[in-house]
């Protein structure tokens, strides 16, 4: 049994990569090591521990995570490193191997970290405490505050799906979820602590309920009656999952904002059966149209992988289209990197790179047009904006609740502030919307 009191006037300094869901949870390995006398270092000091919570959506996201734990084992010689996240999970072995780490945890050790310091004493190489995919089963609640005003809460981990380019279920294991109940608990913290917009993160979200037999929908109504809470985000939801009760609940709701995350993959349905996902672009274009009936000034954003195996030029192109023809408000597109252990590589058909840049691309030319239309569809509006911490060039940015970004001169009574706007045109480098 470890001696706590070896952590007293300890200084610990933590990096987060990937997801907000990572956020989350570094932000509970923290408080952990807080609660034993461990303090956060500040710039400049040199940190006895070091924690680093790893991604491994694609094969950058592995080298990213590599060179970020040698960075930070440079910068604090002799700390005691923590390597934990989807990547120590996948591969723990080659993080075990880096000159300097002690520990890798994986994800069902990352949140019990304080059983595993062994004293704090340095090790010769890397120690590893992973558990086989099956056997990952705990959830441990995570809420974060980023550097700025909302907090994310975790709400759900693991997937069922298996899509066939995807290694997240290897990395985090089954859907499980906490409990309604609990997370109205987190969420009242939240809001005694002076917070004003919660955004509900997951792997899965929309597959709430799994381990207790509730349903995300079930989550959503009693969150909304938490006093306090100025508004909620829903992030990444899938569109089967994405129920029309939810879509008509967020439309007449006091505190979920009219602000939807939906992964498409792609617009091609021969590619979306490749990727083996749970629906097809009839589906996705009436969820789309369902929202934008009740929600006209909604924000829809969109997940699309361009350049997976078996897309084809002509499978691009039904792609390229069928996101011309929604109405959506920005793209999120990310370049396919083919994972190790993954259904996707029996697919013959392989993009060359060169390609996969000029489709990326081409939706990113759609995303921008359709955002700066988005934007500008609001001008005259009056919405109700959150004004967060951040300042550059003297100016303050926020975000209304149907997710346009705004600026106005720095005012530090604002911070944190829920308040109408009058909304204008935008920006000199039309990154946002100025005040009326």
């Amino acid at each position: 049994m470890t001696d706590n009191t070896i952590f007293e006037n300890k200084l610990a300094t933590y990096l987060t990569l990937g997801c907000k869901l990572n956020f989350a949870e570094t932000s509970a390995i923290g408080k952990q090591l807080s609660e034993v006398g461990v303090r956060k270092a500040r710039e400049g000091e040199v940190a006895h521990i070091c924690v680093i919570n790893t991604c491994s959506v694609t094969e950058f996201a592995d080298k990213k995570c590599r060179q970020a734990v040698r960075k930070l084992i440079k910068e604090n010689p002799g700390a005691y490193v923590i390597v934990t996240g989807c990547y120590a999970q996948l591969k723990p072995d080659d993080i075990a191997s880096i000159e300097g780490v002690d520990i890798v945890l994986g994800a069902e050790q990352k949140l019990d970290v304080i059983a595993y310091l062994d004293e704090l004493k340095k090790k010769e190489k890397g120690t590893v405490f992973t558990s086989k995919t099956n056997h990952i089963k705990t959830f441990v609640p995570s809420c974060s505050k980023d550097d700025r005003t909302r907090y994310f809460l975790k709400v759900q981990d693991g997937c069922d799906y298996f899509c066939s380019f995807c290694t997240i279920p290897f990395a985090r294991g089954r859907s499980r979820n906490g409990s309604v109940a609990d997370l109205v608990k987190q969420a009242e913290e939240v809001a005694a602590n002076g917070g004003k917009e919660i955004v509900l993160t997951g792997v899965n979200i929309g597959d709430f309920g799994k381990t207790t037999g509730e349903t995300f929908f079930d989550l959503v109504k009693a969150l909304d009656n938490v006093d306090g809470i100025a508004r909620y985000r829903i992030s990444s939801i899938e569109p089967n999952l994405l129920t029309d009760e939810i879509i008509e609940f967020v439309a007449q709701s006091k505190r979920f904002a009219p602000h939807f995350h939906i992964p498409l993959q792609s617009g091609s349905d021969s590619v979306l059966k490749l990727m083996k996902r749970k629906y097809d672009t009839a589906l996705f274009r009436h969820k789309v149209e369902k929202i934008k009936s009740i929600l006209p000034h909604a924000f829809i954003g969109v997940d699309v992988i361009v350049g997976t195996r078996g897309e084809t030029d002509e499978y691009f192109e039904e792609c390229r289209q069928f996101i011309e023809s929604l109405d959506i408000s920005q793209l999120h597109v990310f370049t396919y990197s083919e994972r190790p252990n993954t259904q996707a590589l029996k697919i013959e058909h392989i993009v060359d790179v060169k390609t996969k840049h000029a489709r990326s691309k081409a939706l990113l030319d759609i995303s921008d047009r359709k955002l700066r239309d988005f934007y500008l569809s609001q001008k005259g509006l009056l919405r109700k904006a959150l004004f967060e911490h951040s300042v550059h060039d003297n100016k303050m940015y926020g975000f209304t609740e149907n997710y346009v970004k705004i600026e106005r001169e720095y005012d530090e009574r604002l911070v944190n502030v829920v308040g109408e706007v009058h909304l204008g045109g935008l920006n000199i480098e039309g990154t946002a919307v100025v005040l009326q």
